[in-house]
C-alpha cells in the first residue's frame, strides 16, 4: 500500500478521498488555488501545496505543477478525483513518466472512452447495444442536419468529448437544429476544447440508469446499478440505488454489458457505464442502450457504497497499489436502498442560476451521510461547481430510504446563500417519484409545482424577530422598558415586503406578538419557546439577515430605520449580470435595434453558458463590457435607450 498520495482535486471529492486514505494509514497531500487557501480539504490533509490562481486553468488543470508537487512532497501516487484532469490521458502519461502511480485507468482506456463517437463504435464491436445515431467524423452543419432529419425528431446533440450535460442540446424539430448545434458546439469548445458533436435519436420517456464497474486491468466486476433519471438540463439532481422496477433479467443483462465494456478496454479502477433506458413501460432486457462510459469515480458513488457495503475509494487505492480485485462477482450483493440529493448554491426562482456567497451556517442531521467540501465561513466561489454537499440516506426498503431523505433535507440548515434545498424537498415528496415512476422528463413536466416558493407563517416571523431582539433564549427582555406595557416594534422584511411586527412581553415566560394584524402567542416551556403551539425553529443571524430553519430556510431581513433608500432599483433599461462570470460573447452593438428575447450577450459561469436577453423591444444605447471581461453579479452589461426616447 502507498505511504503517501496526492489528491489532484478540491472540494467534496478531495475530502472524501482523504477520509478513506487516512483511515487506511495513508498520508495525504492536498493542492489548492488562491480561492481555496482556507478550504476544508486543505485543513483535512496532512500537507497542502499551493498550485496557482483561482481559475481552474491557473491551478487544478496545471498537470505539470501538480506532478511536481507530488514529487516535491514524496507522494507515490496521484488520485484525480472527478472533473478537472481525472479523464485526461495526457495527464496520466505525465504522472507515469514521473515514476508515480495514477490511481485510475490507463491513458489508453481513457482515450478509448473519451470520445463518444469512437466509444460507441467500440461498444458495437464488444456486443453492447447502442442508441441509433450519427457518430461520424464529417462535422459539416449540412451533414449533421441531414442525419438528424433522416432519423427523425426529437434528437439529441452531444459533445463527443462531453460530460455533465455540457455541449448537449435537445432538438424537438428541424427548424431549431441550426441554433442548437451552434450553441452546443460553443459550449463544448469552452468546456472540453473540442467542438465536435454527435447526433442521436432521443428515446421517448428515457430513464438514465448506470452501472458501477471495477476492473483490475484484465477482468472486471459490476456493483449493480444506479438510477439517475431525475435530471434538470441533463444535470443529475437525485440518484438512487438500486433502480426502481429493475428485474433480475435486466440487471443481469445490463451488468454483463457493462463488464464487457470494461474488459474490452482493459479497464483498471472504478468506472461507470451509463445507459439510456426505454421507460415507456416495464423495464426489459432489450430496452437499454450504451450512452457513455465515465472513466473515473462518479459523484453519486455513495449510493452504491451504501447498498453493497463497499468503500470504492479503498478499492481504488488497493488495486492501484497492485492488489487483486477485493471481491468476485458472486460475492457482491445488494442490501437495502439508498438515495443521494445534490445540494447546490443556486437561485431556483431565477431559473436555477448558480449563486455565490459566504456560508454563514451549515448543519446536517446526524441520521444522514453528508459528503461536503465546505463548512460555515466558506465562500462559494464563481470559479467552481457550486455544490455544497451530497445528502445520502439508506434504508432496508425504498420507501424507508426515501422517507429518511425527506427528513434529512427538512433537517438540513444552510444560510448565507440561496440554495436548491426547498426544490430537493419538493422533489423527494413528489407523488410519482415516491411511486418509482421516474424518467428524465419528470422535473421538466412538473417544474412549476416543484419550484413553488415556501409559504412562511406568522410564527416564522416571530422566531426571526425573537432572535433579532434577544428574546429567543428566554432571558430578560433586553432593550425593553421596565415600565408597563413592555411593547415595541420589530422592523423586519421578507423579500421586498416590510412586515408590521410588534411584541408585548407579558412576563418572563410569555409574549404576545402581532404580525401584520395576526396575533401569535409565545410561551416558555421546559427550556424552549412554543410559538403558536409549535416549538420555535432554530435561527441563525449574520449581519442583517435572520434565517429561520423551517420550510428549508426562510431568510428575513432586519430593517435599519436610519437607512434611507434613494430612488428606484432601476429603470428597466439595464441588462445586468445575474451572477459573477466571464463575458463569453457580446452580440449587441450601439445603435442596433433589438426585439424582446434577442440575445445581447453570453455569460459563462459555473462551467455553463447563460444567454442574456433583451427584456423589451428597443435600441441599444451602450455596450458596457467586452468579450473576455470578468464581471460581478449585478454588473451593468448593456443599456437600452429610454423607452420614450
Amino acid at each position: 500500500m502507498f505511504e503517501k498520495i496526492l489528491i489532484a482535486n478540491r472540494g467534496e471529492i478531495a475530502c472524501r478521498v482523504i477520509e478513506t486514505a487516512q483511515s487506511m494509514g495513508v498520508s495525504c497531500v492536498a493542492v489548492y488555488s488562491d480561492a481555496d487557501a482556507s478550504s476544508k480539504h486543505v485543513a483535512m490533509a496532512d500537507k497542502a501545496v499551493h498550485i496557482g490562481g483561482s481559475a481552474p486553468a491557473d491551478s487544478y488543470l496545471r498537470g505539470d505543477v501538480i506532478v511536481q508537487a507530488a514529487l516535491d512532497t514524496g507522494a507515490q501516487a496521484i488520485h484525480p478525483g472527478y472533473g478537472f484532469l481525472s479523464e485526461n490521458p495526457d495527464f496520466v502519461e505525465a504522472v507515469e513518466a514521473a515514476g508515480l502511480t495514477f490511481i485510475g485507468p490507463s491513458a489508453d482506456a481513457i482515450r478509448a472512452m473519451g470520445l463518444k463517437d469512437a466509444a460507441k463504435a467500440l461498444m458495437v464491436e464488444a456486443g453492447v447495444p447502442v442508441v441509433p445515431g450519427y457518430h461520424g467524423s464529417d462535422q459539416a452543419d449540412t451533414t449533421l442536419k441531414a442525419e438528424a432529419d433522416q432519423m427523425g425528431y426529437p434528437v439529441l446533440i452531444k459533445a463527443v468529448a462531453g460530460g455533465g450535460g455540457k455541449g448537449m442540446r435537445l432538438v424537438e424539430n428541424q427548424n431549431d437544429f441550426a441554433d442548437a448545434l451552434a450553441s452546443a458546439r460553443s459550449e463544448a469548445q469552452t468546456a472540453f476544447g473540442n467542438p465536435d458533436v454527435l447526433v442521436e435519436k432521443f428515446v421517448t420517456h428515457p430513464r438514465h440508469i448506470e452501472v458501477q464497474i471495477f476492473g483490475d486491468g484484465t477482468r472486471a466486476v459490476h456493483l449493480f446499478e444506479r438510477d439517475c433519471s431525475l435530471q434538470r438540463r441533463h444535470q443529475k439532481v437525485i440518484e438512487e440505488a438500486p433502480a426502481p422496477g429493475m428485474t433480475p433479467d435486466m440487471r443481469a443483462a445490463m451488468g454483463d454489458a457493462a463488464v464487457k465494456a470494461a474488459e474490452a478496454i482493459g479497464y483498471k479502477g472504478a468506472g461507470t457505464v451509463e445507459f439510456i433506458v426505454d421507460g415507456s413501460g416495464p423495464l426489459r432486457p432489450d430496452g437499454f442502450f450504451f450512452m457513455e462510459m465515465n472513466t473515473r469515480l462518479q459523484v453519486e458513488h455513495p449510493v452504491t457504497e451504501a447498498i453493497t457495503g463497499v468503500d470504492l475509494v479503498e478499492w481504488q487505492l488497493r488495486v492501484a497499489a497492485g492488489a487483486p480485485l477485493p471481491m468476485t462477482q458472486d460475492e457482491l450483493s445488494i442490501t437495502g436502498h439508498a438515495f443521494e440529493a445534490r445540494l447546490y448554491a443556486e437561485d431556483v426562482p431565477a431559473g436555477f442560476l448558480p449563486a455565490t456567497g459566504t456560508l454563514t451556517h451549515l448543519r446536517f442531521p446526524e441520521q444522514a451521510r453528508a459528503d461536503s467540501g465546505v463548512r460555515a465561513g466558506h465562500a462559494i466561489s464563481p470559479f467552481y461547481d457550486p455544490m455544497i454537499a451530497k445528502v445520502i440516506t439508506y434504508g432496508p426498503t425504498r420507501d424507508t430510504a426515501l422517507s429518511r431523505l425527506s427528513q434529512a433535507l427538512a433537517g438540513t440548515e444552510v444560510a448565507g446563500t440561496v440554495t436548491n434545498l426547498a426544490f430537493l424537498g419538493a422533489l423527494s415528496g413528489h407523488d410519482g417519484f415516491q411511486r418509482g415512476e421516474v424518467d428524465t422528463g419528470l422535473i421538466g413536466r412538473d417544474l412549476e409545482t416543484l419550484t413553488l416558493p415556501p409559504s412562511p407563517e406568522p410564527r416564522h416571523a416571530v422566531a426571526a424577530a425573537m432572535a433579532l431582539v434577544g428574546l429567543a433564549d428566554g432571558g430578560a427582555a433586553t432593550g425593553f422598558s421596565l415600565w408597563a406595557p413592555l411593547r415595541r416594534a420589530v422592523p423586519l422584511a421578507l423579500g421586498e415586503d416590510r412586515l408590521d411586527i410588534h411584541v408585548e412581553v407579558l412576563g418572563p415566560n410569555a409574549q404576545a406578538w402581532t404580525v401584520d394584524g395576526t396575533t401569535v402567542q409565545a410561551d416558555w416551556h421546559q427550556g424552549n419557546w412554543i410559538i403558536d403551539g409549535s416549538p420555535a425553529p432554530r435561527c441563525s443571524i449574520s449581519n442583517n439577515i435572520i434565517t429561520v430553519f423551517d420550510h428549508y430556510g426562510i431568510a428575513y431581513r432586519a430593517i435599519d430605520l436610519l437607512d434611507v433608500t434613494a430612488g428606484a432599483m432601476g429603470d428597466g433599461n439595464l441588462i445586468e449580470a445575474p451572477m459573477p462570470g466571464l463575458v463569453k460573447a457580446v452580440f449587441a452593438t450601439p445603435g442596433a435595434k433589438v426585439a424582446k428575447g434577442d440575445r445581447l450577450a453570453m455569460l459563462e459561469a459555473m462551467k455553463m453558458e447563460h444567454a442574456l436577453l433583451a427584456l423589451r423591444d428597443g435600441t441599444v444605447a451602450e455596450v458596457l463590457v467586452s468579450q473576455g471581461d470578468q464581471v460581478s453579479a449585478g454588473a451593468a452589461l448593456v443599456r437600452l435607450e429610454d423607452a420614450d426616447t
